[in-house]
């Protein structure tokens, strides 16, 4: 099944998303504060929620690795 039909595939996507642009943004912040429009600005977004909200996003992704290791 695609990941955009099965809700718990579709977070899993969005959080490796925000993981991977935050990680991408700390070694190339050049890259990523030049795009903060249009398409490739949803990355830049990416990135800041994951710089922002950090604890919680730590969170979310240990919950999620629980729920697929565990509960699927």
């Amino acid at each position: 099944m695609s990941a955009l039909f099965n809700f718990q595939s579709l977070l899993s996507v969005i959080l490796l998303l925000i993981c991977t642009c935050a990680y991408l943004r700390s070694f190339f912040p050049s890259i990523m504060d030049r795009n903060k429009t249009g398409l490739l600005g949803t990355f830049w977004k990416c990135a800041r929620i994951g710089e922002r909200k950090s604890p919680y996003v730590a969170a979310c992704c240990v919950i999620m690795a629980f729920s697929i290791l565990f509960l699927t």
